[in-house]
């Protein structure tokens, strides 16, 4: 059991989902931001003085040197593993943004490194942590529709403006990696990790993935899966048992409303409003996890954030990407 009582967090850059994951931690009990890293100050000093961070870094090494127990990092995706790695070195938990990492290898070495040092490392995939999905899973563990056998999930929102990362190909930008993983560890939640990966889609102007259909086999079933930056798609989610579905209204990675019928035709509304920006449940659990001398969540395994981007890399290989 470990010691700890409030977590201290140094929050490692200062963008948007940075904002956000501040804001949740409000609802998080016995948890803090104390510190923030920005190489540019104006960013730093204007993140900190919104969010009454007391102490502001231009250093990397100067905030993982400081009184801080774990790390948030909300950086563009290629700077992902090798913030992970360098905080994970000088022994401080790491709790990183979605994509893990921007390639197999560089997951790796981030997954080694946790090993080695002894330290809690967990992707910030929040989906699984929200109340709705867990009322799901236990309806579903319970029976209510059967066996899972195949999942369909997707999102595309063509009014990302020009000149966001995420169409940037040296930001590793593409709608894949962005909303896309999502997709895929929904696929790989239910029906465990993907043997073969069939991709169809384009690449834009900028040279990233705009539109991605794929579909693949899993160890209990199939998912077929999309995403996009240049065509409008609704945000639910569908999975289908042997005696029943359940539909995950949108935006189903933020769940708040979700549909049960069962075979016989009898449905079932479930609801569960979030508080909070959402980034809250997954903080918690990281919290409570570090609390509690884990290195690993059992929710989100390390071995389930190998096998989402894996397949996620799979069909941006097979589009074109890099």
């Amino acid at each position: 059991m470990n010691t700890i009582q409030t977590i201290r967090f140094g929050i490692i850059g200062t963008g948007s989902i940075a904002q956000r994951f501040v804001s949740g931690l409000a609802q998080v009990p016995d948890a803090q931001a104390v510190a923030v890293f920005n190489r540019t100050a104006s960013k730093a000093n204007q993140f900190a003085e919104l969010n009454q961070i007391p102490n502001v870094y231009l250093s990397l090494d100067e905030l993982l040197a400081s009184d801080i127990d774990a790390v948030y990092i909300a950086t563009p995706h290629p700077s992902h593993a090798a913030l992970s790695i360098a905080a994970l070195n000088a022994g401080k938990a790491v709790l990183c943004e979605k994509p893990a990492a921007v390639s197999l290898a560089e997951l790796g070495e981030v997954i080694a490194t946790a090993q080695a040092m002894q330290r809690l490392y967990m992707e910030a995939m929040k989906p699984p942590f929200f109340p709705l999905y867990q009322t799901i899973r236990e309806r579903i563990a319970a029976g209510a529709i059967g066996d899972v056998k195949f999942i369909r999930a997707g999102f595309a929102n063509p009014t990302i403006p020009a000149g966001h990362a995420v169409l940037d190909p040296a930001q590793a930008g593409g709608g894949l990696l962005d909303i896309g993983i999502y997709a895929a560890f929904l696929a790989v939640d239910w029906l465990g990790a993907a043997s073969e990966v069939q991709s169809l889609g384009r690449i834009g102007a900028t040279g990233v993935d705009t539109f991605a259909s794929w579909q693949s086999q899993h160890a209990s079933g199939i998912s077929q899966l999309y995403c996009g930056l240049d065509v409008a798609g609704s945000g639910e989610a569908l999975i289908s048992g042997s005696k029943g579905y359940v539909l995950i209204h949108d935006k189903w990675w933020n769940p708040a409303r979700a549909t049960l019928v069962t075979a016989s035709g009898e449905r079932e509304e479930l609801a569960h409003a979030p508080i909070g920006s959402g980034l809250n449940y997954e903080t918690a659990h990281f919290c409570d996890l570090l609390r509690n001398g884990l290195l690993e969540s059992p929710v989100l395994p390390h071995a389930k954030t190998r096998a989402a981007l894996q397949m996620t890399l799979h069909a941006r290989n097979a589009l074109g990407h890099v």
